[in-house]
């Protein structure tokens, strides 16, 4: 079975930073892309940045130059340093990674149980 589990959400105030962790664990051969998505009350699920398995980056124009997501393959970790927050960066925080279970099988795409952030004005 295949987990993600997040942790460095919170309470920050805007113009503070915040460092998500999402570690990928259980049966897995290989890790592709894996990514951040957020979603605020109200609104749809967006991408906030990925990560290829060789570190190419792309992140959402809204967090450009704000955000940076960087992973360690070593230890099938995800991070999203979030500096300069402003109070729309609001929301539930998602991991993702699409990954192969075994050399045999397809690739699927998984996700983590969500973690918050709320930056206050």
């Amino acid at each position: 079975q295949v987990q993600l589990v997040e942790s460095g959400g919170g309470l920050v105030q805007a113009g503070g930073s915040l460092r998500l962790s999402c570690a990928a664990s259980g049966h897995i051969f290989s890790i592709n892309n894996m990514g951040w998505y957020r979603q605020a009350p109200g609104k749809e699920r967006e991408l906030v940045a990925d990560i290829t398995s060789s570190g190419n980056t792309n992140y959402a124009a809204s967090v450009k130059g704000r955000f940076t997501i960087s992973r360690d393959n070593t230890k099938k970790t995800v991070y999203l340093q979030m500096n300069s927050l402003k109070p729309e960066d609001t929301g539930v925080y998602y991991c993702n990674a699409d990954l192969i279970k075994a050399y045999y099988a397809l690739p699927g795409v998984y996700w983590g149980q969500g973690t918050q952030v709320t930056v206050s004005s």
